[in-house]
């Protein structure tokens, strides 16, 4: 199991304790540090059944500077935005051994994760 962590982020920290108690061989992916690829990122957004769009954080001053909420919706185009700028990719992101990947932010994602 590895979990796109964010330790600055309060959801993020809250989603690795939890991964730390239920799995502690699981990997940690400090994603901004170690940035996905687009190969990467287009193969977690098809194990979470989302688009790009769907997972960017919007309200970053990056996003705003790029007129994100404007941009067409390419996928390609909006994964490469993601990969050049990793603190627009919502976290925690937790992808299971299985082929599961969750947007991990509610108790209730998390929950189905772990599960």
């Amino acid at each position: 199991m590895e979990i796109w962590h964010n330790p600055r982020c309060g959801k993020s920290r809250t989603a690795k304790a939890a991964l730390d108690a239920a799995d502690p061989s699981h990997t940690v992916r400090r994603y901004l540090d170690e940035p996905p690829s687009a190969a990467e990122l287009d193969e977690v957004l098809t194990k979470l059944d989302r688009q790009p769009w769907e997972i960017t954080r919007l309200k970053e001053p990056v996003a705003k500077e790029l007129g994100l909420a404007d941009k067409p919706k390419d996928r390609a185009a909006w994964i490469a935005v993601l990969v050049a700028n990793p603190v627009l990719i919502e976290r925690p992101i937790i992808v299971t051994d299985d082929g599961r990947a969750y947007v991990a932010r509610t108790p209730e994602a998390l929950d189905e994760a772990l599960s």
